[in-house]
């Protein structure tokens, strides 16, 4: 159990926020507690979304964390596409986890590295030292990971103040309408389940840029950039305007489409990734062509 007096800077925040900064817990972390009735104040349990006062005692009944244990092993489709002291980039294939975490008993890209010799930034927890940016288990495409202390600071800001270019391609289900624009909605975690995602009005700010690059007669291409980072983020938005990634089963994709085009996971790729780099000051630049299970579903949706 975790016991403070609220400070008077943190006068007026929400509840989950301001247990998080005072806790270093994340905040992901500090909303399962206060879902399952361990974030109190004064003594009476709240919702995340209370608003403190300082000088307020706020409590957070935290139980024994379970331990992740990486374990070191190769990835036979993952490539190595940069490599210095500092930062290494890596085109990850899907089914993969950017990192080792509870509940996920697959292979991890921090984990390959670990296996392939390479050493990482210690910065981060245990589990996730030397990542800076993630991508979801199903996603494929391009992700750095820092090898030095510095790089990884100075990434981590880097990532903050969104001066890293990251672009995806996204195939989707029907015609968006406007076949270009921004969806700016925030993203929380979905209330009906614990590894979903879902719009909501108390999520986190998560904007999402959109273009077409072709459309077809089942689904369309689009280019996808982000200004914030969200977990799913791109999942979510373009379900939420009705037309979810192909093969995203999570967020609604149709099933039998899906069949057809032979995908078990979303289609969506981290085609492009640029950077300055961290120590050196010059600029990095990385292309990423589709995996094969994606470039064979793109052309079935072509040629129909």
């Amino acid at each position: 159990m975790t016991v403070a007096l609220v400070p008077e800077g943190l006068d007026g925040e929400r509840a989950d926020a301001a247990a998080s900064r005072m806790t270093g817990l994340s905040r992901s972390r500090v909303e399962g507690i206060a879902a399952a009735g361990g974030l109190l104040v004064d003594g009476v349990p709240v919702v995340k979304s209370a608003r403190v006062r300082g000088g307020s005692l706020l409590e957070l009944v935290v139980d024994e964390p379970r331990v992740v244990r990486p374990v070191p092993q190769l990835v036979d489709d993952m490539r190595v596409v940069y490599d210095d002291a500092d930062v290494v980039v890596v085109d990850k294939p899907p089914f993969v986890a950017a990192h080792p975490s509870l509940g996920w008993t697959g292979p991890s890209v921090t984990e390959h590295l670990a296996a392939a010799g390479f050493r990482i930034a210690t910065s981060g927890a245990a589990e996730r030292q030397g990542v800076v940016q993630r991508l979801d288990v199903g996603t494929s495409g391009l992700m750095v990971v820092a090898k030095s202390e510095v790089a990884y600071s100075v990434l981590k800001q880097a990532f903050r103040d969104r001066a890293v270019g990251k672009l995806y391609h996204a195939l989707v289900q029907g015609y968006p309408d406007p076949l270009a624009g921004t969806i700016d909605a925030p993203v929380g975690h979905a209330r009906t389940d614990e590894w979903k995602m879902a719009v909501r009005a108390d999520g986190r700010p998560s904007v999402t840029h959109y273009a077409t690059l072709e459309a077809h007669r089942a689904a369309t291409l689009l280019e996808v950039t982000l200004e914030t980072g969200r977990t799913h983020q791109i999942r979510v938005h373009l379900a939420a305007l009705h037309h979810p990634c192909v093969g995203d089963r999570l967020y609604g994709a149709d099933p039998v489409l899906s069949q057809r085009l032979g995908l078990e996971r979303q289609w969506l790729h981290a085609v492009e990734l640029r950077l300055t780099h961290p120590t050196g000051g010059h600029e990095l630049q990385f292309r990423s062509s589709y995996p094969e299970d994606l470039r064979r579903a793109l052309e079935r949706v072509r040629r129909d």
